[in-house]
């Protein structure tokens, strides 16, 4: 296995170790009191660094397999997987955290059963799809406006402002969740335009 897909793999196994750190543990009234607290404090930072962590595989292993001319199925089919794992992963956390509304992690969901539907159309004639630029461009704006919900409870405490009331901080957070589910649903509708042939001929 060549160097980006090891990488594509890496950021597959920091998926869970990403929602351990933002999420508290509550299995079955199990809640470890001090793990919890410690999670309540400092959980969301820790996330933050290991999510920007797995966010620079995704440039890596790009970089990586062109310049080495290390293009593989195998790795296209790694990076795309990758990808939606970790941010539908940590997006499911949010909307556990009741940071962000379910409908929209919806709309990015139904987005990525659709992608992934027409991608296993194309498979069936030997065709397998790399990401689009746009498909690219949507990914970025996913990771921004993660990586700026998780860094907002820190602010907001630098800032000492309370997470009850309506705030420039989540506002941000807010606008850039936004962008990113707008162009979630463009990069899906351009995906499904370019790609009809498939489901015509299937």
């Amino acid at each position: 296995m060549n160097l980006p897909n090891k990488l594509s793999i890496l950021r597959i196994i920091l998926i869970p170790v990403t929602l351990v750190f933002m999420l508290p543990i509550s299995i079955y009234g199990f809640e470890p009191a001090g793990w919890n607290n410690f999670i309540g404090n400092y959980g969301m930072l820790i996330a933050a660094f290991i999510f920007i962590i797995a966010s620079l595989t995704d440039m890596a292993d790009g970089k990586i397999a062109r310049k080495y001319n290390l293009i593989t199925n195998l790795g296209k089919f790694l990076d795309s997987l990758a990808d939606k794992m970790l941010i539908i992963g940590v997006l499911i956390a949010f909307v556990g955290l009741g940071r962000i509304s379910a409908w929209l992690l919806m709309i990015i969901v139904l987005r990525e059963f659709m992608v992934t539907g027409i991608r296993m159309l194309a498979s069936e004639k030997g065709v397998v799809m790399a990401a689009k630029m746009i498909g690219k461009v949507k990914t970025t704006t996913q990771m921004i406006a993660v990586i700026y919900l998780m860094f907002e409870p820190t602010i907001m405490k630098i800032f000492n402002i309370s997470s009850s009331k309506i705030n420039p901080v989540t506002i941000v957070g807010d606008v850039l969740f936004g962008i990113c589910v707008i162009m979630t649903v463009v990069s899906g509708l351009d995906y499904l335009l370019k790609n009809l042939n498939f489901l015509k001929e299937s």
